[in-house]
């Protein structure tokens, strides 16, 4: 299921929650408020409090149509044990060959941070499904439109790091195919009740963006 998921998370609302810091007693009631808001990935960075604990519980506790995973793997270890407890999506911040090899190896959906054309088509080359254009806002919707000037027209790229419910407009203008949302959307001590509106609203403005 996890490829089919994952197409159709990317063809029809390729936003990713991006849960930095949580712990594993809130993962289930924010997991359940951003389902119920329309998300369907969601990660769990690797520097966050105990992560593979709350990994595990979502991959547990969320339908096959709903992609989850591990943002911030910067080494093969940690792509074994993702692959070892079932989880399917997997974000970095940076290009690492190996990471990604090992990601795809374990049939794993790699969105992969890059910033240079260097790293982006490298990144593609070795199977990323999406480049994750990253710190996005620092960069611009300039620099966005010059990546994707180069890039196979089939390439996605998302943009992750300053994006928010005011500029995703200008973002999409510019040819962004995705995006993933961090602090604007939860930091530590967030409510589910808070995450929830957040998301939704987030839900909603990438619907209206698209009629």
């Amino acid at each position: 299921m996890a490829l089919p998921a994952f197409d159709n998370a990317l063809n029809e609302r390729p936003l990713v929650a991006i849960l930095r810091g949580i712990t594993p007693d809130e993962i289930d009631a924010a997991a359940d408020a951003l389902v119920e808001a329309g998300f369907a990935m969601i990660e769990v960075p690797l520097n966050s409090p105990q992560p593979f604990t709350s990994i595990e519980r979502l991959v547990k506790r969320l339908p096959d149509e709903v992609v989850v995973g591990a943002g911030t793997v910067l080494d093969t270890e940690s792509v074994q044990r993702l692959a070892d407890m079932g989880a399917k999506l997997l974000v970095t911040p940076n290009f690492d060959a190996e990471v990604l090899a090992a990601a795809v190896a374990h049939d794993m959906q790699a969105l992969i941070g890059c910033l240079t054309p260097s790293e982006a088509f490298a990144a593609l080359k070795g199977g990323a499904r999406a480049v994750k254009l990253f710190p996005a806002a620092r960069m611009g919707t300039g620099y966005l439109k010059d990546i994707k000037s180069v890039l196979p027209r089939d390439a996605r790229v998302m943009a992750v790091g300053g994006v928010n419910l005011d500029n995703m407009e200008e973002w999409v203008e510019a040819g962004i195919d995705g995006f993933g949302y961090g602090s604007h959307l939860y930091t530590p001590g967030t409510s589910a009740d808070t995450l929830g509106q957040r998301a939704k609203a987030l839900v909603e403005r990438w619907q209206h963006l698209h009629r």
